[in-house]
């Protein structure tokens, strides 16, 4: 409940003070919805209109009293979406050797990207739904910054943004921050290590931090090149990221390091 508060504090001051704020809503699908919900549930208790722009297709995002849903049509079927969520999640807890694991995390996101990417690509391209948006005078963007969608539509609209996470794969939050995460230091999740490395152990904690590299290359690449081309100019999802106004962050003191 404080999260949910001190949330709440710091998007209402992103909003009009005179009056009850708009805020547009660019969720991602799955638990991450969940958490957000409450936060929003809030909101529209207090008086701030909600706008929630999410596919036709998906997991938990359903029509609510307290939202304004904004729906749009996406190239898969819920089959398909729910397949591939609990493929995923099924993964996740499977043993092997990093190897293993890595070609599964690998072929993994390919398939959950893919997904989530033609989502992106397909709000983007939904000229009715984008002039509703750029007729709607938002006065902030709350988004997951995991699928960069939602800050893409910020910057388009020239509305300030806050991103609400647990943290992005890759260390992207750490860099478009410009926050200090030196692997040398710092242990990567899932790695058990603490921040007293032995050699062989800052070795394995590179090895880890270079591996996600690899992996969220071809994660956010598409959606750098499909912003360039949305927003027409060159830019990156770093880049992106680091124009967001306010990061709200869901630490978990026993999964991360502090």
């Amino acid at each position: 409940h404080l999260q949910v508060t001190v949330t709440l504090v710091l998007l209402s001051s992103m909003l009009s003070l005179a009056a009850a704020g708009k805020l547009l809503v660019v969720p991602l699908d799955g638990s991450h919805w969940l958490s957000m919900r409450e936060v929003l549930d809030r909101l529209s208790q207090k008086g701030h209109e909600v706008v929630v722009v999410a596919p036709e297709i998906n997991v938990h995002i359903k029509p609510t009293k307290n939202f304004i849903m904004k729906m749009y049509p996406v190239p898969f079927t819920k089959e398909e979406l729910d397949h591939t969520f609990w493929r995923t999640s099924q993964e996740v807890f499977e043993e092997g050797t990093f190897l293993e694991r890595f070609l599964k995390t690998h072929e993994r996101m390919k398939n959950v990207s893919a997904t989530l990417h033609s989502t992106c690509t397909h709000l983007l391209h939904n000229k009715e739904l984008v002039s509703y948006l750029e007729e709607s005078k938002f006065d902030a963007v709350f988004t997951d910054p995991i699928l960069p969608c939602g800050q893409i539509v910020a910057e388009y609209l020239s509305v300030p943004s806050v991103v609400f996470l647990q943290q992005i794969p890759c260390g992207l939050d750490s860099e478009a921050t410009q926050c200090p995460n030196p692997p040398s230091y710092i242990p990567r999740i899932f790695t058990d290590l603490t921040d007293r490395m032995s050699f062989l152990q800052r070795v394995k904690n590179m090895l880890f931090e270079l591996s996600n590299y690899f992996l969220c290359d071809f994660v956010f690449q598409p959606y750098a090149q499909l912003a360039s081309e949305f927003l027409q100019r060159k830019v990156t999802v770093t880049s992106l990221l680091s124009q967001a106004s306010i990061w709200l962050l869901k630490i978990d003191f026993v999964l991360h390091y502090p």
